[in-house]
């Protein structure tokens, strides 16, 4: 297995770790050279990428790669590697056996709090969920042409060591808004490696919800690692009057609970199923720091 990872920022890295020791290479990209080093200490093979001129090093990483993982965001422009002037995949990844093709659950849209599955119908509100949708449609269908499984992982808020509620109460950044019966799932930074390799190693296509098992109000969140850290959590905000950038208070206009059914049924399990025994987790073995 050589893996390439389009995009090893932090949910990228951690799918390079996750597939590293059943492989024989790992090679990630980066927008920053200055992320190099901080790629390689990773056990990755580091390569700058734009998102539009593919270098020698990167054609050469691509050309060998068996299983690829494209963790960079659309633009409006879709996906980098269907972009026009892109060469053709195909060209591109003559050995490519696996894709993994990192998605959001806002491809959902709102749904008044109700749950949702893979099978529920995409209603993306957002521009950012809308070209989602349009990247996660080029990877599948690239996938038919070419007989090769891709699997679209929806991911849900990311968190994790270093980007989780204990940092934002140290930093003194963490809030509590609190908007009637709005719940978000979460998943940790971990999961979502083992959920690729899970997918990767067993040469499995399809779309999948790669989220937690407990939706829960964000404030309950904060509210847990405050009891766990002994400190008193920050006073609770009405959302109505809550000073919130424009992208982050679109968050709080899609309100759902998303389902994992289909990924436990595969067989995969989840090492931290719920905010509360991730937290503690974090807590009690110091990782909440990075």
């Amino acid at each position: 297995m050589h893996v390439l990872i389009l995009g090893a920022g932090y949910s990228g890295t951690a799918i390079a770790k996750a597939l590293a020791p059943a492989a024989q290479s790992v090679t990630g990209t980066t927008r920053s050279p200055e992320k190099l080093s901080e790629l390689e200490q990773a056990g990755i093979r580091p390569v700058v990428f734009d998102g539009t001129t593919i270098s020698a090093e990167l054609a050469d990483a691509m050309r060998e790669a068996t299983h690829l993982v494209q963790s960079i965001a659309p633009g409006r422009d879709g996906d980098p590697m269907f972009r026009a002037g892109t060469p053709p995949l195909a060209e591109l990844l003559p050995n490519l056996r696996w894709a993994g093709y990192l998605s959001t659950v806002g491809v959902y849209g709102d749904h008044g709090g109700g749950w949702v599955t893979e099978d529920t119908p995409l209603n993306p509100v957002s521009q950012r969920s809308i070209e989602r949708v349009a990247a996660e449609n080029a990877w599948m269908d690239y996938g038919a042409r070419q007989s090769i499984p891709v699997a679209v992982l929806r991911l849900a808020g990311i968190y994790g060591p270093g980007r989780n509620a204990f940092r934002n109460l140290a930093e003194g950044t963490a809030r509590r808004l609190v908007k009637p019966n709005q719940v978000f799932n979460r998943i940790r930074v971990e999961d979502i490696g083992s959920a690729a390799a899970f997918l990767a190693n067993r040469g499995m296509g399809g779309i999948f919800n790669v989220t937690d098992d407990e939706p829960a109000p964000p404030q309950d969140v904060v509210a847990e690692a405050a009891r766990l850290m002994g400190v008193e959590p920050p006073p609770e905000i009405p959302f109505e009057t809550a000073e919130l950038s424009p992208m982050a208070r679109s968050f709080y206009g899609e309100n759902k609970r998303v389902s994992n059914a289909r990924l436990r049924e595969a067989g995969f399990e989840f090492a931290f199923p719920t905010y509360r025994v991730s937290l503690a987790q974090l807590w009690a073995s110091g990782t909440w720091r990075g």
